[in-house]
């Protein structure tokens, strides 16, 4: 049992598509080997991007196309697992993740309001519990899952470790029209039956008051209070079929309402009238198969009574600590496919079997604000981006990444071309 264990861990890590699953499936494996379980990943990123960080960069296109470049050294993600098991089928798994190497509160500057500088409050800070379950396993096609939870809408979502993608940083388009990692408090049944594995769940709902013209629901997740508000509820439902050997096929969704899932909650007013609701569907593949890697991805998101967000209380009330950007869309997409291939397999230079050079590319396009609210434009919003370069794999836990990439905008604006280096690793240590 160890060594089929240990064989599907390492299959995972390599990316077969097959063989992947999501983190926390990852975690639970683990503990079936043994009571008490550590693992996790984490990303070291270093980008030059040659184009102008001002805040008028985009009001003012024309006044910053040559301005200088400017560099950053990054810790996107460090995330640590802990799992244990109880024995007869109960569970409990654990994700507590460090984003950009902080903690606490920080300083953004909010080019959505002329550059004001905030200090930004996240629950959590810079410090989040991504994840907090107590699970019952009944069988392998039946499992319940109670907690704080990822929401595997999207592949982003569902795939999120950093050796499921090729890029430095995660895929650009789903990370802005959606939140990444998805994660809130709710209930999970799922499962897998012969080669479909499916999941559904029950969560709090997601908050209007944090909907923004430039990234459509993606923070409509955190919560500045002590608590996920939770006076509306959401959905969300994932299939997988893994068709034929490599190839996995998903769909994925969310439903839910959005306005009035805050606090205070207001019972007048637009709190009280409209629901905001919001739907995501999205498609995504995964093949891999004789060195070959090729993943994709389509996102729709529609949100109901976008016009009146405006009015909504606490986008009114500039004491609040929510975002109080007048526009939200109606709609988001963000599509994306990215190839590589292991470039080792055509010489004799391969040092083991473990061993692998990927040579890859990738092409997105994205919109946060696909459909004027009330007529107000951000057209520097539509974003068709290009990324070339390489994934070195010494081992099938470690990943050394470099690419250039091109974001392309409408002509009125200035492109932005950027380097990016990364190093990243995934594994479980216990």
């Amino acid at each position: 049992m160890k060594r089929l264990l240990s064989i599907i861990v390492i299959a995972a890590l390599a990316a077969t598509a097959e063989a992947q699953v999501n983190a926390a499936d990852s975690v639970l494996g683990q503990q079936q080997s043994g009571r008490f379980s550590v693992g996790g990943y984490g990303e070291v990123a270093y980008s030059r991007n040659f184009f102008s960080d001002h805040v008028s960069r985009y009001s003012q296109p024309e006044e910053h196309k040559d301005d200088p470049s400017h560099g950053r050294f990054d810790l996107p993600h460090v995330v640590v697992y802990m799992g244990y098991n109880f024995g007869k089928g109960w569970s409990l798994g654990t994700e507590i993740e460090f984003e950009h190497g902080g903690n606490g509160l920080a300083y953004e500057k909010e080019d959505e309001e002329g550059g004001e500088w905030e200090q930004e409050t996240e629950k959590g800070g810079e410090v989040e519990l991504e994840q907090f379950w107590i699970q019952k396993t009944f069988s392998r096609a039946a499992n319940l899952r109670m907690g704080h939870i990822v929401v595997p809408v999207g592949l982003n979502n569902a795939h999120h470790e950093p050796l499921n993608f090729f890029t430095v940083y995660r895929p650009e388009g789903e990370n802005t029209i959606l939140p990444s990692t998805w994660h809130q408090t709710g209930f999970s049944f799922f499962g897998r039956y012969k080669k479909l594995r499916y999941e559904a769940q029950l969560l709090a709902g997601l908050n209007a008051d944090n909907f923004t013209n430039t990234g459509w629901i993606s923070k409509g997740h955190k919560s500045p209070m002590e608590y996920d508000v939770a006076n509306k509820y959401g959905t969300a439902l994932r299939l997988d079929y893994y068709a034929l050997p490599g190839l996995r096929l998903g769909l994925s969704g969310y439903y839910g309402e959005s306005i009035g899932n805050s606090y205070p909650r207001n019972a007048n007013g637009v709190d009280a009238e409209y629901k905001g609701t919001v739907a995501v569907g999205a498609f995504d593949f995964t093949y891999n198969h004789a060195g070959l890697i090729v993943r994709g991805q389509a996102d729709y998101g529609y949100l109901g009574d976008a016009e009146e967000l405006k009015y909504v209380y606490n986008r009114v009330n500039k004491k609040s600590p929510f975002h109080h950007s007048a526009f939200v869309s109606k709609n988001a997409y963000a599509v994306g496919l990215e190839a590589g291939y292991d470039i080792l397999q055509l010489t004799s230079c391969k040092g083991s079997k473990k061993e692998s050079l990927y040579l890859f590319g990738r092409y997105e396009a994205y919109n946060p604000y696909a459909s004027n609210t009330k007529g107000a434009a951000y057209d520097y919003t539509a974003v068709k981006r290009m990324a070339v370069g390489l994934n070195y794999f010494p081992v099938p836990e470690i990943a050394i990444k470099a690419e250039f990439s091109n974001r392309f905008l409408k002509g009125l604006y200035n492109n932005e071309p950027a380097v990016n280096i990364g190093v990243t690793y995934e594994g479980f240590f216990l």
